[in-house]
């Protein structure tokens, strides 16, 4: 995957199945094996994270599951509504390159016709005011087509929604462009 960021994705990995993207990223960090903007991305994942320790289903291919780490020494209060900010890019990205409207409920749900298609989670390492490291994980259901009974009611994807395939590759390298420059913008130089 070739991308024009700076540092977002320059670095990445592609798992056909792991355990969860966003723990893969906290376990690079704590082995100090991790660069600024290295990208994990899964086609299936047993066991992803969402927030209030709920899990993210990914259990057919051919939908996003994605997470991200960021090397910065910026104080906390400069990320306040970054999940948010995320949420506006990614519907900037459905928008541009499909002509497809999401809403956000907040803080970090993706929504269609009142159901979910995605989700963000935000997480950082701090050392008092300090953000050593935020780990930003991205799940939308693209493609998936079918859905469990316990999740049918309150879950969908873009393709049962709008009847489009989505290129995910080219829905990760657009977003990466576009919140990369948000991101410097917020933080300064990273």
């Amino acid at each position: 995957m070739e991308l024009n960021t700076k540092f977002l994705g320059k670095s990445f990995e592609h798992y056909e199945i792991i355990d969860s993207t966003q723990a893969e990223v906290w376990r690079r960090i704590e082995k100090n094996n991790v660069k600024n903007g290295n990208l994990i991305i899964a086609d299936i994942q047993t066991n992803g994270i969402g927030t209030h320790g709920r899990i993210w289903k990914t259990d057919e291919k051919n939908n996003i599951a994605f997470s991200f780490a960021i090397k910065t020494d910026c104080n906390i209060s400069k990320l306040n509504g970054i999940t948010k900010e995320v949420a506006e890019v990614l519907l900037q990205v459905f928008k541009n390159l499909y002509n497809v409207e999401i809403k956000i409920k907040e803080p970090n749900d993706l929504i269609i016709n009142e159901k979910k298609v995605g989700g963000i989670l935000c997480q950082t390492k701090l050392k008092g005011e300090i953000v050593n490291y935020i780990v930003i994980g991205i799940g939308i259901n693209t493609n998936k087509i079918y859905f469990s009974d316990d999740i049918k009611e309150i879950a969908t994807s873009i393709k049962k929604e709008f009847n489009v395939n989505v290129n995910n590759e080219e829905v990760i390298k657009e977003f990466c462009s576009l919140f990369e420059e948000k991101l410097v913008k917020r933080i300064g130089g990273v």
